[in-house]
């Protein structure tokens, strides 16, 4: 990368002219957790904050949200990774989002905790893209009433579509606002993916219904096999339009992938058995790494 790249402690605030940086060390050591793919670190950028680092050749992500404590996402690429993510704790109390594998291979010598909120849902692209089977019984009963009852269009997302979605979105989140600031972010976070989709390496799928948009839903690439959609949004009064989409986006858009992530359920407990109700193939395990008390006396 022929770029001056910011050296640990040095911070840069994340912006569309960082992508390329992005994509290079993702694609040299691709992530399956959602939050290690640059449209959705970018998208969130005016809630969570972003910055980034280097530091023994790996990138280093800063978050520091507005819901939650600060933390460093887990280091992408480089070595002497258990020397960097010392280095990242002395800086900031814990690194979050933190896979499985990562922890087995660099976190000795640290605590780890699950993060079960986090766990992102994986599943069979080819199983969503079809529903075959008594365990989807459900589904298709309410895709049928959809295709029986709405005369509907899709198609891929342009940039002709994005005001319509931005009504879609309104409506939406007052539906279910609920009080909760959380919300406002999200809301935020999704105009912003809307507004630079192109640039950040998202695309989407538009669903209407009597010339109006209802639906819309957006992914990108997350490793050679995987694709993640941080973005799905139904009009919630026409039934099964929420079940058509989820189908409809991974059967027209990403036949070439054999995995979908379709992110985290938060702790909420109805997001959960919705995510559940899909059949995940696997749950990404995540944790959160801290200084272990006898490595802080080493120090």
């Amino acid at each position: 990368m022929n770029v001056s790249l910011p050296v640990f402690p040095e911070l840069k605030s994340v912006g569309l002219e960082d992508r390329a940086v992005f994509d290079a060390y993702l694609e040299g050591d691709p992530s399956e957790v959602c939050e290690l793919v640059f449209a959705n670190i970018y998208m969130w950028k005016d809630s969570e904050h972003p910055r980034w680092t280097t530091l023994n050749g790996s990138l280093c992500v800063l978050v520091e949200p507005d819901f939650e404590p600060p933390y460093f996402l887990p280091p992408v690429g480089g070595e002497r990774l258990p020397e960097t993510v010392a280095a990242l704790l002395a800086h900031t109390p814990r690194l979050s989002r933190v896979p499985e594998e990562f922890v087995t291979r660099h976190g000795a010598g640290f605590k780890a905790e699950e993060d079960r909120g986090n766990f992102d849902y994986v599943y069979s692209r080819p199983e969503l893209a079809e529903l075959k089977g008594k365990k989807y019984d459900g589904k298709r009963n309410r895709i049928r009433k959809f295709e029986a009852t709405c005369a509907h269009e899709y198609h891929a997302l342009t940039r002709a579509d994005v005001a319509g979605c931005a009504r879609l979105l309104e409506d939406w989140i007052e539906e279910k606002r609920n009080g909760d600031p959380y919300m406002k972010a999200e809301k935020i976070a999704i105009v912003e993916a809307l507004s630079s989709f192109e640039k950040i390496g998202l695309k989407g799928g538009v669903v209407k219904v009597g010339g109006r948009v209802e639906a819309f839903a957006m992914g990108g690439r997350l490793t050679p096999d995987t694709v993640v959609i941080p973005i799905e949004i139904a009009n919630p009064g026409l039934v099964g339009l929420a079940q058509w989409i989820n189908r409809e986006f991974v059967r027209r858009e990403w036949a070439g992938y054999a995995f979908v992530n379709r992110e985290q359920d938060m702790n909420v407990e109805g997001l959960r058995q919705a995510k559940l109700s899909y059949q995940p193939v696997r749950l990404v395990k995540k944790f959160n790494l801290t200084p272990s008390s006898c490595r802080s006396r080493r120090r």
